[in-house]
């Protein structure tokens, strides 16, 4: 894992989608629906029974979208993540075994942390581009706009309360590499299906940074 892998794949788009998928029936056709609007880094959290099959399905049928799994927070979660075809991991916070656990690991990984003490003890570790999760609840751009010169080696995908209505704010800080959000993928059109909509959504996002 290199600095210039993570920065390759945080600077592809300035939105990754952050997915919380029920169904694996619908993991293709939403991946493809967000690589057609320009969105071909995805996040798929490991919050349900679907999530693992959701990955391999994506990796396996879109190729040319980049699959990472969230919510990884024990080492178990990176190995069957990985297992499944993740091509990225992210944590929404890292605790001390995690952390040793990221750090082992070939494929790129975005290790979260909300405080300043938290962004130092992956520093020193080697990590340089951290998730900042709960965003706006930890401060949201006030937090990102303090830590950046005390600590102007770190980037950040801030995720958390971030939506059409602030990610702008928050894509103009020169710390932050790109933002995750939920809102690109709203449960109600994901259940109906309309990944019409979805595009729609993915190609406004798409267009945030530029």
């Amino acid at each position: 894992m290199s600095d210039s892998d993570i920065s390759s794949l945080l600077t592809r788009a300035p939105v990754i989608p952050v997915l919380t998928i029920e169904s694996a029936d619908m993991a293709v056709p939403l991946a493809r629906a967000l690589c057609d609007g320009g969105l071909n880094v995805i996040e798929v959290t490991l919050r349900t029974k679907s999530a693992l099959a959701a990955i391999a399905d994506i990796a396996a049928e879109v190729p040319e979208c980049i699959v990472g799994a969230g919510t990884v927070l024990r080492h178990v979660d990176a190995a069957f993540a990985i297992d499944s075809g993740a091509k990225f991991l992210v944590s929404p916070g890292t605790d001390a075994v995690l952390a040793e656990t990221f750090t082992e690991i070939e494929i790129p990984v975005i290790p979260g942390c909300a405080t300043v003490s938290e962004a130092m003890v992956l520093a020193d570790l080697g990590f340089t581009f951290l998730k900042f999760f709960p965003a706006e609840a930890s401060g949201g751009t006030a937090w990102l706009k303090s830590v950046a010169a005390p600590m102007p080696h770190l980037h950040f995908c801030p995720t958390g309360g971030i939506d059409m209505r602030n990610a702008r704010d928050y894509l103009a800080l020169p710390n932050v590499a790109a933002v995750g959000g939920s809102w690109v993928t709203p449960q109600d059109v994901v259940a109906k299906g309309d990944f019409g909509k979805i595009t729609a959504l993915a190609r406004e996002a798409s267009g945030l940074r530029g």
